[in-house]
């Protein structure tokens, strides 16, 4: 089974220039107006979508294109002031820590080797040093990779903790000193004005990594979290409040954002839920074959009383994946024994046992995260060298490691109901929070969640055109399939104006989200 059983088709992409101009001028009659609202000093706080992180990487333009520096750019209309960010070295994205490169490059499209364009790391070697660290301080103080709780804890900017994973690199550029925490570098600087998205990571982590860690509802101990963990909500609603009651101290007014639903973002709904194509040379020929072999096992999931799943391939429309669903009874052993007495010899029913204890094939209620486009079809090696060992020739040892065909797609590599469940539970409470604290201290509230639903249902309408939330196509979401584009943030900066005015009578000019790119076209990648 070869590489490439799903294409993507990707068309009518439109690129302008990196360069905003806003749709209206300086006015000089005095039309805005800044109502109760004091922009002299604006900062920032959040993680990665506030940075400017986009394309999997963070780099110069897309922090001079974050929604926050939108914003700033705005607010320098009605007496705002300057506003600094801790900008990467380059436009390449990347770091190294101690001259070892410990975040990749940035995504740029570029045209592969069959004349189709596709997502590619951008050519070249990352410049920012992580030890270098920047003077602040800055106006912008989002952190990429950073949870709630991460805000107010000291020594997360710590250059020395980077390499043990107890420092994040992106705060250690620029923390003020080594025991220093975001939330406290944020409020030394006397903000007269804030932006607060954070929470996206306290769900995401666990959402891209298909559900492989750990939802920790129950556990108060955040000190116990994995990277990859659902944040307890109670654990969210303590770290949540103490920042906005700190934020708020000396009655500086803000904005909420609350927490987008992951299941709208490009990265689970690109990669269909049945992409094995009958008319694919290396798949078709292979179906007869193939459903010969679940034949007799589809028979054992009957006699077992879960006929649901049942795995068989069409030969004239696409088929669903295989996958490994850890929510079902795992039934390996009570499927090798029914096996067994069907007939079947006692290696390879215990084989089938282990394989499919616990598989079905993918419905349309899972996800299937854009990393696995290139996982599905190929032989998992860690499978093959497992059955190879176990004494099975490694031609058919190949055979029966084909991720999503005969082998199901591991945990990693979908995200089923029951996990979405649990990312869906923890969201909604995390944004009842932020709702509820939006009210009680008068604050302006985005619902970002709303906006970025809309963007994957119907598409954001702007002046020259709209934006929505397919991938590389629709324009609003950058080639990672998670973090938005120029453009994007464009969109997101006006739905914020458009609180902010309503909130606290100001009359704050939007932009023009056409004049804002959106993805990178290049023929410079590795």
């Amino acid at each position: 089974m070869k590489k490439h059983l799903i294409y993507l088709a990707i068309l009518s992409i439109g690129f302008v220039s990196c360069e905003p101009e806003f749709e209206n001028p300086v006015d000089e009659d005095g039309f805005y107006s800044s109502g109760e609202a004091n922009f002299s000093h604006f900062v920032a706080i959040g993680n990665s979508t506030s940075a400017g992180y986009a394309d999997n990487a963070l780099y110069i333009s897309g922090q001079q294109n974050s929604f926050p520096n939108i914003l700033a750019q705005q607010f320098s209309l009605l007496g705002g002031g300057e506003f600094t960010q801790p900008l990467m070295a380059d436009n390449t994205g990347g770091l190294l820590l101690n001259g070892t490169q410990i975040a990749a490059p940035r995504m740029v499209l570029a045209v592969g080797a069959n004349g189709n364009p596709g997502p590619a790391i951008m050519a070249g070697t990352p410049t920012t040093e992580v030890t270098n660290t920047l003077a602040g301080p800055f106006n912008n103080m989002g952190v990429p990779g950073a949870k709630v709780y991460h805000l107010g804890v000291e020594g997360y900017g710590n250059v020395s903790g980077v390499a043990n994973g107890t420092a994040n690199p992106y705060f250690a550029r620029f923390a003020s000193s080594s025991n220093a925490s975001i939330l406290g570098d944020a409020l030394v600087q006397n903000p007269t004005f804030f932006t607060l998205w954070i929470g996206n990571n306290d769900v995401l982590g666990f959402a891209t990594s298909g559900g492989t860690g750990t939802d920790q509802t129950g556990n108060f101990d955040a000190g116990t979290y994995g990277s990859n963990d659902i944040t307890d909500p109670n654990v969210f609603a303590q770290a949540y409040s103490q920042i906005v009651d700190a934020l708020v101290a000396n009655e500086t007014e803000g904005v909420l954002l609350n927490i987008p639903d992951v299941t709208t973002l490009p990265y689970f709904t690109t990669v269909p839920y049945a992409p094995l194509s009958p008319a694919n040379p290396d798949f078709g020929p292979q179906i007869p074959t193939l459903n010969g072999l679940y034949a007799q096992l589809n028979q054992a999931f009957a006699f077992l009383g879960v006929p649901e799943r049942s795995i068989q391939f069409s030969t004239t429309s696409a088929s669903a994946v295989v996958v490994k669903d850890e929510s079902l009874a795992d039934i390996s052993t009570a499927l090798t024994q029914v096996l067994m007495a069907g007939g079947l010899d006692a290696a390879t029913a215990t084989l089938f046992g282990m394989q499919f204890g616990q598989a079905r094939q993918a419905t349309a209620n899972d996800l299937l995260p854009l990393t696995s486009s290139s996982a599905i079809g190929e032989v998992n090696q860690d499978r093959l060298e497992e059955l190879m060992a176990m004494g099975l020739p490694a031609a058919m040892a190949g055979q029966f490691a084909v991720n999503g065909v005969s082998y199901p797609m591991e945990d990693q590599w979908v995200l089923t109901p029951s996990e979405q469940q649990m990312i869906e539970t923890a969201r909604t409470a995390y944004n009842s929070t932020i709702q509820n604290l939006a009210i009680t201290h008068g604050l302006a509230f985005v619902d970002a969640s709303g906006l970025l639903e809309d963007l994957y249902n119907h598409g954001v309408a702007f002046d020259a055109g709209s934006i929505n939330a397919d991938f590389v196509t629709g324009g609003a979401f950058s080639l990672d399939g998670v973090h938005l584009t120029p453009r994007g943030n464009a969109v997101i900066a006006n739905e914020i104006i458009k609180e902010i005015n309503r909130t606290y009578g100001a009359s704050v000019p939007k932009v023009n989200p056409g004049n804002y790119n959106t993805i990178t076209l290049s023929n410079n990648i590795n």
